[in-house]
């Protein structure tokens, strides 16, 4: 498999990491750790958003100076995707030296290449400071910002480098109509071509009077020092984490998916593409933009009161239980609902119930009944393998798009079909007949056989509950080591079975009460 470079939107460092962050990093984290196990390449960069006006004001309110704010959130959030296994390759910061750089240096690749597409302009409007955008008024609703409704939007008026957008309406419709599967999915597509053909207005691309960000290569005619403009910016880290504009950043770039929120596919599937083609430099391959987690029907934000604690989710029933619930609950290609009593509900019946009790009894059955060594005579067939792959890997970035929701739903198909087929073979009572001990030897080792499987193509999403399970098993080396390519190679003859804690102890009582 070819390179594949992974990023997802970069998080603003004003205050901590919440759900939707976290549903973004582990659907992009799933992904990365899937490429990997079928023999991908993979670079996978997150990271932080540490410019602007809204960290200054929070550092200014924490008195503290804003470095110390940005450090201080980085290290909540770095902590808080160590907790939930986010396999990312680099944790980038745009407060870094080499962003800085690499800003800098496609700004003036820009104005070197295409100069007229930077112009001042003097520029009034209402200006959302949590949003780091001034908005239309179509996006005001009651005097306010229809994401940020308990914010004060800001008059703003001051002279600017802008940026042509303008110029690019043309090539961006040209450039969507030669590449159908630049953005995903078509809903989000559908949106932003409607976008283009209301036409494109300029944007701004710096600030005045914000010394919290990257100088603007220009001042302004008036002598007034620019600060390049933080969306501007944020959107140049993908490249520039690759070590942009020093020889070799093409051994990474073009990115193959960005994974951002739907809230902000007009800056990476309308800006991002124009900054790129105005500096001549190669567009990503896709954009895939989730929808958004909600309670209640509202969409989490902590502005808007509609908060849960992010951790009290990951310590409910684990990292890997947390990671399970929200691909499997909330689809990546819509909004998905968040309530306490669905996650306890979905944790007993299909991890609890469904896949650890299967776990758990098959390997009790090989202590009992073989002593804990696994007999030879697994059937590879018995429980349909092949079909169950092939749905799996259409639904992983195949001909389908990105769903992890329904590739989960294809392994979980075969976890049914596992239990029903202990519950029709019986292998208590093949036990007890010793004219059945070569039946029950196939039967326990097409189930050890079928759970190394199931744990090899979970291990995306369960990573560490996947590695425990590969070590129960007596399975060599690491489950994440595998490739998909080999599950029929895999052969448990002899392997020594170790019966340890349930994987996912039961809730016995949940009534979903926080």
């Amino acid at each position: 498999m070819a390179r594949t470079y992974l990023t997802t939107a970069i998080d603003y460092a004003n205050g901590e990491p919440h759900l939707g962050h976290a549903v973004e990093k582990i659907g992009a984290d799933v992904f990365a750790r899937y490429r990997r196990l079928a023999g991908g390449d993979v670079y996978f960069l997150i990271g932080m958003d540490e410019h602007g006006t809204k960290v200054a004001q929070a550092a200014a309110a924490r008195g503290v100076t804003p470095q110390e704010q940005v450090d201080t959130i980085a290290s909540h959030f770095s902590a808080m995707w160590d907790r939930l296994g986010i396999s990312r390759d680099v944790f980038y910061r745009t407060t870094s030296p080499q962003h800085r750089r690499g800003v800098t240096a496609l700004l003036e690749r820009i104005l070197e290449r295409n100069p007229s597409d930077f112009y001042e302009k003097s520029y009034e409007g209402w200006y959302c400071v949590g949003c780091e955008a001034f908005k239309t008024d179509a996006e005001i609703i009651d005097g306010r910002c229809e994401l940020h409704p308990t914010r004060v939007l800001e008059w703003v008026t001051e002279r600017n480098w802008f940026f042509r957008l303008s110029r690019y309406g043309d090539f961006l419709r040209q450039y969507y109509a030669s590449h159908p599967d630049f953005v995903f999915p078509d809903i989000r597509k559908n949106e932003i071509l409607a976008l283009l053909d209301q036409g494109l207005e300029d944007v701004s691309a710096s600030r005045a009077r914000l010394a919290w960000g990257i100088p603007f290569p220009r001042p302004t005619s008036d002598g007034v020092a620019q600060t390049v403009y933080v969306w501007f910016e944020a959107l140049m880290n993908y490249l520039t984490a690759t070590g942009y504009p020093e020889p070799g950043y093409e051994k990474r770039w073009p990115a193959t998916v960005h994974f951002v929120g739907k809230d902000i596919t007009r800056f990476h599937c309308v800006i991002w593409p124009a900054i790129l083609e105005s500096a001549g430099v190669a567009l990503p391959e896709h954009v895939w933009a989730h929808g958004f987690v909600t309670m209640g029907g509202d969409k989490l934000s902590k502005s808007a009161g509609v908060k849960i604690e992010l951790s009290d989710i990951v310590e409910r029933h684990g990292p890997d239980a947390c990671r399970y619930y929200l691909m499997r609950d909330v689809p990546f290609n819509g909004d998905g609902e968040f309530t306490w009593e669905r996650f306890d509900a979905v944790y007993n019946s299909d991890l609890a119930n469904a896949w650890g009790n299967l776990a758990s009894r098959t390997i009790a059955m090989v202590e009992r009944y073989r002593n804990g060594i696994v007999p030879a005579g697994a059937n590879q067939t018995v429980l349909g393998d092949a079909s169950n792959l092939a749905e799996y890997e259409r639904y992983m970035g195949g001909d389908r798009g990105y769903l992890p929701h329904e590739a989960l739903r294809a392994v979980f198909r075969s976890v049914a079909r596992a239990n029903e087929y202990v519950d029709r073979e019986a292998p208590w009572k093949l036990a007890k007949a010793p004219e059945a001990s070569d039946l029950l030897d196939e039967v326990l080792a097409t189930l050890i056989w079928w759970l190394a499987w199931q744990a090899v193509y979970l291990a995306p999403f369960m990573p560490n509950k996947c590695a425990e399970l590969w070590r129960q098993l007596g399975a060599p080396g690491s489950v994440h080591s595998l490739r998909f390519d080999r599950p029929k190679e895999i052969d448990p003859t002899g392997w020594q079975v170790t019966k340890g804690p349930p994987l996912f102890p039961k809730v016995p009582d949940a009534t979903g009460s926080d």
